[in-house]
């Protein structure tokens, strides 16, 4: 029996055991590699129309477990002469394992981007088109520049979806053989289609029937079906990002009196008491009004204009002021670009342009600032990201943390998490936990460290979670004449700069979490010597996953590292779970001591992440609950489930 018909067969036999199925995994990497060596005496033109050939194959029928063998190793070679690189054993079985619909986890390093050539190319041929998804624009151009030439060889076309196209460019992206893009955009792409096919109907006088007239090609959907997803980060996209749906904004004019009610709720807050006249929520980020607080806000003076609108909606708009007051911070959850309020994305660091919060908190939050009000939007479309891959016919990902989420996964989209093996031994080592009363003394004893290291000749980077943090840290780097490159939501244009030379001996950088995935840090032979990258955690998140992430930015294929965590009682994971009342009897109880804190109070930070982590589990089953009762809903009235038909 051939190497192909043994993994043809093997596939259907159904449930192979994870030990059992990477043997056979390695085994058939091992024939790849020796048959992708034979190659090598190929001509460029001969090597092209053996990927023509693979590819007649596979659109003649020939099922694509049978093509896996040779596809793999045409784009192993492929990469050879185009890039310098070759697929590790490791690398191929993680291909494979992609192919079957797993959710590879490879360890931070190990050359996720070339692996998921080999499963792009082999679902490419059938010619249904292969998406490729990143996590944000950035990682997408870059993937889809260094990779394409690499199927350009073997006759595949690439394209990338990024956010400034128009659709015309999309639409002859998406109609490549492996198009690159991010999940937001994909997302929206698919909602926009939904609208464009929703204009060709005759039903209706509706306020989406308005929206869609202001669609470019409105004339024929961008994407042309969804065939095979390969999701990049799987665990940021398939979790993290599954707490917020994608909705399409149904602009609403902005009248007098609607501005007026954003300004005054926002002066309101400044008059009502916390815990009489509200209860704020840290963990869930809401406030809401008590009794008394309402019979309050009723009894305040109010703009004349404010008589048109009714009690309920002054409540509503008050608790969202009180919400943007206390849940939402300048330089952490968003930042202010030429006087607008732009989002920035709690998971990555990067700012999420032309985005807004809904149901009137962006307002609040724009009252808040005193900038200009913008016009509220109401809905014309939505999706979560968990309905979104469900369309697709085959799904997988690669991570390198997704065994934490693995149970996760395989309820919510029904993909198994297998590890694979890494190319070289880990030799990465993390030094003790550092804990301190006050913020101030902690960023102190994170600018001795830092010195320390530069006097090793190492370099460093520092991990912060928001633009405020980041910034802080610059300023006493500055006092103390130590140059460092920064990057957060305000520098991510100079992005590919910062980090091509972050691993030089003697760099700092200090970034949020944008240089937390999918960034390669290259270190100068001087810096291996020494010891390698050094990675600062200033603290920890609300997921152990960004926490592995930032850390697996060091050490990589075999290279030395080290990393070291230094936290507070003022770090920002606290504030999102204890009032701070508790926090200062707490700082008060332990006055006596230095300002530095025992290990055990790490135990305590342990528990309020894994408190978060399972509060925002909550959070996607109930957002996912919701979408399937609404597509119950909308599919037995006979209305496309994805579209909200506000009548006018």
């Amino acid at each position: 029996m051939s190497l192909s018909d043994k993994l043809y067969h093997g596939l259907k036999m159904g449930f192979i055991p994870s030990a059992a199925r990477r043997s056979r995994w390695r085994a058939t990497a091992r024939e790849i590699i020796r048959l992708s060596d034979s190659l090598q005496s190929l001509t460029d033109e001969e090597l092209m129309t053996r990927g023509r050939k693979v590819r007649w194959e596979a659109r003649a029928g020939v099922a694509l477990e049978k093509l896996l063998p040779e596809s793999y190793a045409l784009i192993r070679e492929s990469a050879r002469r185009v890039l310098g690189m070759q697929h590790f054993e490791v690398q191929i079985m993680g291909a494979i394992a992609l192919f079957e619909g797993h959710i590879a986890e490879m360890q931070t390093g190990e050359g996720k981007t070339l692996t998921a050539t080999m499963p792009s190319f082999l679902r490419a041929l059938p010619g249904q088109g292969c998406h490729i998804v990143t996590v944000n624009d950035y990682l997408a151009n870059r993937d889809a520049d260094t990779m394409g030439p690499v199927h350009a060889k073997l006759g595949l076309t690439v394209g990338k979806i990024l956010d400034s196209m128009e659709a015309d460019e999309r639409r002859t992206n998406y109609a490549s053989d492996i198009t690159y893009g991010t999940s937001k955009e994909m997302g929206f792409d698919f909602l926009r289609d939904r609208l464009r096919k929703g204009a060709m109907s005759d039903d209706g006088g509706t306020q989406v029937r308005r929206y869609i007239r202001t669609l470019q090609g409105a004339e024929e959907p961008v994407q042309r079906g969804h065939y095979f997803a390969l999701i990049d980060e799987a665990d940021s996209i398939l979790i993290d990002e599954a707490r917020t749906p994608l909705i399409i904004g149904l602009t609403q004019p902005n009248e007098p009196a609607t501005v007026n009610l954003f300004r005054w709720s926002n002066r309101a807050t400044f008059q009502l008491e916390p815990r009489r006249d509200y209860v704020y929520e840290p963990e869930r980020r809401t406030a809401w009004l008590t009794d008394a607080g309402c019979r309050k806000v009723v009894l305040m003076s109010k703009p004349s204009l404010l008589s048109s609108i009714d009690t309920e909606r002054i409540y509503a708009q008050v608790e969202k002021a009180l919400t943007a007051r206390h849940a939402f911070e300048l330089d952490r959850d968003y930042v202010i670009v030429e006087n607008k309020v732009v989002i920035v994305d709690e998971g990555t660091g990067r700012i999420m342009d032309g985005r807004k919060w809904q149901d009137g908190l962006h307002q609040a939050i724009e009252a808040k600032e005193l900038i200009p009000i913008t016009a509220a939007t109401g809905e014309a479309a939505r999706i979560t990201v968990q309905s979104y891959f469900r369309h697709y016919s085959h799904l997988a990902g690669m991570t390198g943390t997704a065994l934490p989420a693995r149970g996760e996964l395989k309820k919510t989209y029904r993909l198994k998490v297998t590890k694979i093996p890494t190319n070289k031994k880990c030799i990465r080592k993390g030094m003790t936990t550092r804990i301190f009363k006050m913020q101030d003394a902690k960023r102190e004893a994170i600018v001795e460290q830092i010195q320390r290291m530069i006097k090793l000749g190492r370099s460093v980077l520092v991990g912060t979670p928001s633009v405020e943090a980041s910034e802080a840290l610059g300023l006493l780097l500055k006092d103390k004449r130590i140059p460092f490159q920064i990057l957060n939501a305000r520098y991510h244009e100079q992005e590919a700069k910062i980090i091509s030379g972050a691993g030089e001996a003697g760099r700092v950088t200090i970034a949020t979490n944008m240089a937390g995935r999918g960034t390669d840090i290259i270190l100068d032979d001087d810096v291996r010597k020494a010891g390698g990258l050094h990675v600062i955690a200033t603290e920890i998140h609300s997921s152990k996953r960004i926490d592995r992430q930032l850390v697996g930015r060091s050490a990589r294929q075999g290279d030395p590292g080290s990393y070291q965590f230094f936290l507070s009682l003022e770090d920002e994971l606290l504030r999102s779970r204890e009032p701070k009342e508790r926090l200062r009897k707490q700082r008060m109880g332990i006055a006596n001591r230095q300002g530095e804190l025992g290990r055990l109070w790490n135990r305590y930070f342990l528990k309020v992440q894994r408190f978060l982590e399972k509060t925002h589990r909550k959070q996607r089953k109930h957002l996912l609950k919701q979408e399937r009762m609404r597509l119950d809903q909308y599919e037995n009235m006979g209305l496309d489930p994805y579209l909200e038909l506000t009548e006018s």
